[in-house]
């Protein structure tokens, strides 16, 4: 018996018009990145060719030039082409500094805490092996001088020492201050997760993963600067609250080769972006 194929959850009409709202935000990145239209179809092919042989494989049959070329629509000699040649899609940029898990260890251990949940300065050293900024460090790795560390966030603004030797975490300084690199690391992996959170979810009959948004139009600009200054707060509460289950689970847990991501985002638009939106 043949199987076939689900249908499809978009027409292609309606496909079309979705994805011109959709990847508008990322045609304004390549514009502003000098990846013009030629660089940019170039890379489309690319990715066509190695989402159709990794994805759309037929079960225990070779993925062929022509089968490919037919999901694709590119020329059979350009699949050829472009198969033989280097075809590598790296799904993420060099993963995010040390200064990441650092920071992410103090956040939700129990030790660097009082007992609100509220972050603790730590004293920079201990000479009673008591609990510091310099065994926080040692306890993540191995590879750095903890006085190194220190001296690198402080430069860059992400913790500063008081006149009793003790280090603060300014973690309103965590996002402004993280490097280029940092940056479209965690660029990358939110959005590529988030995306393939809403494909699945549209591809399933039943939605697995959980995907939400409160929303609301015609406001007042005060209104939104509220609302966007009470979401920020409630969304890193969750997420502080959320990094201390996972960092306090994982000690115990056995390893495997499962991936788990929870994140938030908040976007305020203006009119003019409002209006841009809605004449698409």
């Amino acid at each position: 018996m043949i199987k076939q194929r689900p249908k499809p959850p978009f027409s292609e009409d309606a496909l079309q018009r979705t994805l011109l709202r959709v990847l508008r935000p990322l045609v304004r990145l390549c514009l502003a990145s000098g990846l013009n239209y030629v660089a940019f179809s170039a890379l489309m092919r690319r990715l066509f060719i190695d989402v159709a042989e990794k994805d759309f494989a037929l079960p225990e049959k070779q993925q062929t030039d022509s089968r490919i070329s037919l999901l694709t629509g590119i020329h059979r000699k350009d699949v050829s082409r472009l198969r033989a040649g280097s075809l590598s899609v790296d799904s993420l940029p060099a993963p995010a500094s040390r200064t990441s898990r650092i920071v992410a260890r103090w956040l939700a251990d129990p030790r660097c805490c009082d007992e609100t949940g509220a972050l603790k300065a730590l004293p920079r050293s201990s000479a009673d092996g008591g609990f510091s900024f310099e065994t926080l460090v040692g306890e993540v790795t191995k590879d750095l001088h903890a006085r190194a560390v220190l001296d690198e966030w402080i430069d860059r603004g992400l913790a500063a020492l008081d006149e009793n030797d003790h280090v603060h975490l300014r973690v309103e300084s965590l996002v402004s201050s993280a490097d280029m690199q940092t940056r479209q690391h965690y660029f990358t992996r939110n959005l590529h997760d988030h995306a393939m959170a809403a494909v699945e979810n549209i591809l399933a009959d039943a939605p697995p993963s959980f995907e939400r948004a409160v929303h609301y139009n015609n406001i007042s600009d005060a209104l939104a600067k509220r609302l966007e200054a009470a979401s920020r707060e409630e969304a890193m509460a969750m997420l502080l609250r959320l990094n201390r289950l996972a960092n306090q689970a994982i000690e115990s847990d056995p390893g495997g080769d499962h991936r788990w991501i929870a994140g938030v985002y908040i976007f305020r638009a203006d009119d003019d972006q409002v209006t841009s939106e809605a004449g698409e």
